[in-house]
């Protein structure tokens, strides 16, 4: 009936009562005047003002009365608290989601083209208000190498990278990553190269992460390696994470590159758990917080969904 109703007005009647709440997550640090220089559209790269698409009056942008900018990241944040828990994660530690605190703080991190990292706290003195969600660059902390075979590989990329002192664990821990770790191991062990691989990784472009992910079940191969190497650098930074924040409202394993990589990421013995749980002296507060791996991948545009509703509601 209300369909019905909208029907028989005429399209001028339609748009002069409709008022649109928008947010728009996008990459890039997001200042408090609500615009964000885009850091993924090359050198020059490009600029979003929320404030002028409010003001736009140029066909449908005239409807617009708020327009919130978020880092595309923290739209992933917000999106973990649309979740269903029961369909849409999978447990990393059993009995995770009977451990999750309601007003302790919620991490998140997900590796897809790069690796994001962000945090959500509540208020114990207004818990009404529900989770905020801050920014980080923890993506681009230092990546710390597990052994020998890293070690080899974090001076590889020093090398790749022109960088003296460090490298970040983004180089690791993100689709560019697994395709840098695949081009150490080739050069390190090129008797094992499968050549019809190598040729479909060179001639990929950007899709070079995604050919190493698709041929990683061949078992012995460089492609499977490098995912192990990848799937076990992110499971330690996942860790690190944990340490730092504590989050026993739970720890989220977001992005693209968990679902595609599951086998290597769920059960205490994978390469992702093993490394996430080895914390030494730490390890008993690991094992305490909730974590779960995210198998959908529309997170983040439903965390810009749940910010409009936030400002809609606000208003």
């Amino acid at each position: 009936a209300e369909v019905d109703e909208w029907k028989a007005l005429g399209e001028k009647d339609v748009l002069s009562q409709i008022q649109i709440v928008g947010c728009l997550a996008t990459a890039g640090p997001v200042t408090t005047n609500n615009d964000v220089f885009m850091v993924n559209l090359g050198e020059d790269g490009g600029s979003i003002d929320g404030n002028e698409i409010e003001q736009c009056q140029d066909g449908l942008l005239s409807l617009v009365v708020r327009c919130k900018l978020v880092n595309d990241f923290v739209g992933q944040g917000y999106g973990v608290l649309d979740l269903d828990l029961d369909k849409e994660v999978i447990e990393l530690l059993p009995g995770s989601k009977e451990k999750m605190n309601d007003l302790a703080p919620i991490c998140c991190v997900g590796a897809g083209t790069g690796l994001g990292e962000c945090f959500l706290t509540k208020s114990s003195l207004a818990t009404k208000l529900g989770y905020e969600c801050y920014p980080s660059e923890g993506g681009h902390a230092d990546y710390v190498p597990r052994g020998p075979l890293e070690v080899e590989l974090l001076n590889y990329l020093e090398h790749k990278f022109s960088s003296k002192h460090r490298i970040s664990v983004e180089r690791v821990v993100s689709g560019r990553g697994l395709a840098n770790v695949y081009e150490f191991l080739a050069q390190k062990f090129p008797a094992r190269v499968d050549k019809s691989v190598h040729e479909e990784f060179l001639n990929a472009g950007d899709q070079q992460g995604r050919v190493i992910g698709v041929n990683s079940g061949t078992e012995g191969s460089l492609t499977q390696q490098a995912v192990q190497i990848m799937c076990a650098a992110y499971g330690s930074e996942v860790g690190n994470a944990a340490l730092k924040f504590i989050p026993t409202g739970g720890m989220f394993v977001t992005g693209g590159l968990a679902p595609k990589n599951i086998g290597m990421i769920q059960g205490v013995d994978s390469p992702f758990m093993k490394a996430y749980l080895d914390k030494g002296r730490m390890n008993g507060l690991i094992e305490s917080i909730p974590i779960f791996a995210v198998m959908n991948e529309d997170v983040g545009l439903r965390g810009a969904r749940v910010c409009a509703e936030r400002e809609y509601n606000a208003m």
